[in-house]
C-alpha cells in the first residue's frame, strides 16, 4: 500500500508539473505586415491556426518585421541568438553571410513557378545544411512571393531602356542582373522605395507584382515592365534548440502543418501575378482601386537578352562568390532542372 501511495504521489507531482509547464510558446517574426503573405498566411498560421491544430500544445506569437522595426538582414541573427524562435524571411537578405543562400533564387534563371518549385525542392537540402551550420536553425519551408518585376518612374519600353537607370534591388544577384543590363543597382529597404522613386534616388524598383500593388508603388511609378527577374523566394526557419525542445510528436505535427502551409502558399502565389498586373495597370481589380501605370510587355528580343545576362553575368558572378564546391552542389541539384551550369570561368 505504501508503495502504491508513493507512486500515486509521484504521478500527481508529474501531472502538476506538466500543467505548470503549460503549452510551448513559439515567438516569431514575419515578413511585411502589409503584404498578402503575412496577412493571409504567416500571421494566421502562428497566431491562430497552430494552437487549434495542436490542441493547445503549441501557441504562436508572431509579428511582422515592419511592426517590430527590423531589417531583413537582422532576422536570422536574432533567431540564432534565441531572441526569436521562428522567422520568415528572404534568403537574399541573409546572403551576406554566405552566397550559398542565393542559390535557389538567382535572378532571371527560372521563368515559371512550376520550375521554381522544382528548383526550390532540389536545393532545399543544401539550404537546410547552411541554416543549421551558420544560424543554428532548422529550415522548415521555402515559399515564393509573386514574380519580381521592374516598376519604373521613367520611360522604359524595352530592356535597352534600363541602361543608365538607377534600380532598387534587395539581393546581390538582382544587382548582378541590373549591372548586366548597364544599370546601377541601389539597395533600398522596401518601406523606403516610394520616396526614393519620388525623389529620383532610383528610377526603377524591383519587387513582386502583388507587393508592388499593395504598397501602392503605382502612385509614384509610371511604367510596369513585366520582365520576370526573380521570385522573392522566402523561408521559414526555427531555432534548432527550440526545435529540439519539442517532443517527437510535436515535431511531426508542426512539420506536417508547415508542409500544408507551404503547399497553400505556392498554389495561391501562382494566381497572383495576373491579378496584380491588371490592378497596377488600370485593368479589372478584385483587390481595390486600380492604378494607371503603362503596361510594358517584354519582347522576344528582351527575353533573349535577359537569358544571356542570366547565364553570362548572374550565374558566373554567383559561382565566383560562392566557390567551387558551392557551384558544384548547384550544378548537381538545380543545374539539370534548368539545363544550366554555374561556373566562374
Amino acid at each position: 500500500m505504501l508503495k502504491l501511495a508513493s507512486m500515486a504521489v509521484a504521478l500527481t507531482i508529474g501531472a502538476t508539473a506538466a500543467l505548470a509547464d503549460g503549452p510551448v510558446v513559439v515567438k516569431g517574426v514575419g515578413t511585411w505586415g502589409n503584404l498578402n503573405n503575412y496577412k493571409k498566411h504567416e500571421g494566421p498560421f502562428w497566431n491562430e491556426h497552430i494552437a487549434k491544430a495542436s490542441n493547445g500544445q503549441i501557441i504562436g506569437e508572431i509579428k511582422p518585421q515592419t511592426e517590430l522595426g527590423l531589417k531583413g538582414f537582422e532576422i536570422m541573427r536574432l533567431v540564432k541568438n534565441g531572441v526569436f524562435d521562428f522567422a520568415f524571411g528572404l534568403p537574399g537578405y541573409v546572403a551576406a553571410e554566405n552566397a550559398v543562400f542565393e542559390g535557389a533564387d538567382l535572378s532571371s534563371v527560372t521563368q515559371d513557378i512550376e520550375t521554381q518549385r522544382k528548383v526550390s525542392d532540389a536545393y532545399f537540402p543544401i539550404l537546410e545544411k547552411a541554416f543549421a551550420d551558420i544560424y543554428n536553425a532548422k529550415l522548415m519551408m521555402l515559399y515564393p512571393f509573386p514574380s519580381q518585376m521592374l516598376w519604373c518612374n521613367a520611360e522604359v519600353n524595352s530592356i535597352k531602356d534600363l541602361e543608365g537607370k538607377k534600380i532598387r534591388v534587395y539581393a546581390t544577384s538582382l544587382g548582378d542582373f541590373v549591372e548586366g543590363v548597364g544599370g546601377t543597382s541601389v539597395t533600398v529597404p522596401f518601406a523606403e522605395v516610394i520616396p526614393a522613386l519620388e525623389k529620383g534616388v532610383v528610377d526603377c524598383g524591383i519587387t513582386g507584382t502583388a507587393p508592388a500593388y499593395n504598397a501602392k508603388w503605382h502612385q509614384v511609378a509610371t511604367h510596369a515592365f513585366t520582365m520576370r527577374v526573380g521570385w522573392g523566394l522566402a523561408f521559414g526557419a526555427m531555432n534548432m534548440d527550440k526545435w529540439n525542445s519539442l517532443s517527437a510528436d510535436q515535431q511531426k505535427m508542426l512539420q506536417a502543418e508547415i508542409d500544408k502551409l507551404t503547399d497553400q502558399m505556392w498554389t495561391e502565389t501562382a494566381t497572383e501575378d495576373e491579378t496584380a498586373i491588371s490592378c497596377i495597370t488600370g485593368g479589372e481589380c478584385a483587390w481595390g482601386e486600380p492604378g494607371s501605370m503603362k503596361l510594358v510587355v517584354p519582347s522576344e528580343a528582351d527575353l533573349a537578352a535577359r537569358d544571356k545576362i542570366a547565364t553570362d553575368v548572374v550565374l558566373r558572378r554567383w559561382a565566383e562568390r560562392c566557390g567551387d564546391e558551392c557551384a558544384a552542389n548547384w550544378n548537381e541539384t538545380v543545374g539539370p532542372i534548368l539545363g544550366l551550369t554555374a561556373s566562374a570561368n
